[in-house]
């Protein structure tokens, strides 16, 4: 019902899409400028509203070049309470930072995570601020065009490509589909596991790539849930009942996830970037008295859990569990994309 309501905003699609081109127009015929840096950039981005994997993308890059660089990610900290510059520290909340720039920060302290609206003041002040910096991932900055990266990786969901998209608010597309070969690496997230040669084939001949252009797959794979406060995991499995906290962009990878390993799940669900309110805890902990199973738990996203540490009093007695993700690349295809992802970096090495 839903979806046919959107086709009736498809008028106002063509308005924002016509908009968008021009922009892109005025960018491409460098009439609106874009900044390039001498200096290893690399974005993740998408061509939609969230739900294709930038944060566990950038996670994943994080891991592959942390040990051998100083490396740095930069991001808007979209739904923070602040504004402008600001490196995390140990004194950092997510309301000050974002969820996701904060989610990096916990998880890997030894790299510098830092926000800013305008990437094009905050990559200089960076730059001035950690000077052993070796390279910036920029998170979700594809469609902000001020900045010209040095490596675009252009994420798209299997089950939503962008080719069969539209543009919002009719449909999920921030920007033009003609943006994509501005990528230089599109990876194609949250593919089914068993996906198949053939069905390889046909989505390259989908999505056409330019000849420049690498494609990849990948699934997800969900790590052992830990608890948010004392750090113990435990193993979901079919005698555990769930009751989901769920506040981002497309959950139903991982609604699906927990269909197939739990003897049941309920869910809550929240707006994208939710900032939970005592409102919130109080409805949380109804919903949880009221599952009647001896072994249940309380699940949540990594980004909702930065986002529900503030009620750590509140909570800490809870079976609060967290459930990483990552990205697995298919058709045993991460060294390529590992390797290019290096070379990139240590191109600079050489000028």
């Amino acid at each position: 019902m839903l979806k046919s309501f959107r086709y009736f905003l498809f008028p106002f699609s063509l308005v924002y899409g016509a908009v968008i081109w021009l922009r892109n127009i005025l960018y491409d015929k460098q009439i609106l400028k874009s900044a390039s840096f001498n200096f290893p950039i690399i974005c993740v981005g998408n061509l939609v509203v969230g739900g294709t994997g930038k944060s566990p993308m950038t996670e994943y890059l994080i891991r592959l070049l942390m040990n051998r660089y100083n490396i740095a990610t930069l991001s808007r900290g979209y739904k923070r309470k602040t504004k402008g510059f600001a490196i995390a520290n140990e004194f950092t909340s997510a309301i000050e930072i974002g969820d996701e720039p904060m989610q990096f920060h916990q998880k890997f302290p030894s790299i510098t995570v830092v926000v800013g609206e305008e990437r094009i003041l905050a990559i200089p002040q960076l730059l001035q601020l950690k000077p052993a910096t070796q390279a910036i991932i920029l998170d979700d900055g594809f469609q902000h065009r001020m900045v010209k990266a040095g490596l675009n990786i252009l994420l798209t969901e299997y089950k939503n490509l962008y080719t069969r998209d539209l543009m919002m608010p009719a449909g999920d597309l921030r920007d033009i589909k003609l943006s994509s070969k501005r990528a230089d690496i599109i990876v194609v997230t949250k593919c089914k596991s068993d996906l198949s040669e053939m069905e390889k084939i046909a989505l390259i001949k989908e999505l056409h790539p330019l000849s420049h252009q690498q494609i990849f797959f990948t699934d997800i794979i969900y790590g052992e849930a830990y608890h948010l406060f004392n750090k113990n995991t435990f193993t979901i499995d079919q005698t555990t009942d769930v009751l989901l906290l769920c506040g981002i962009a497309n959950p139903k990878p991982l609604k699906d996830y927990l269909t197939q390993s739990t003897a049941s799940y309920e869910m809550i669900r929240y707006p994208d970037h939710h900032i939970f309110s005592s409102d919130d805890l109080s409805d949380i902990k109804n919903h949880f008295e009221l599952l009647k199973s001896a072994n249940k738990i309380i699940v949540t996203t990594e980004k909702d859990a930065v986002r529900l540490e503030k009620f750590g009093t509140e909570l800490a007695e809870y079976p609060l569990y967290v459930l990483p993700i990552e990205h697995h690349f298919l058709f045993e295809e991460s060294s390529s994309f590992n390797t290019q992802i290096v070379q990139f970096i240590e191109s600079f090495s050489n000028k």
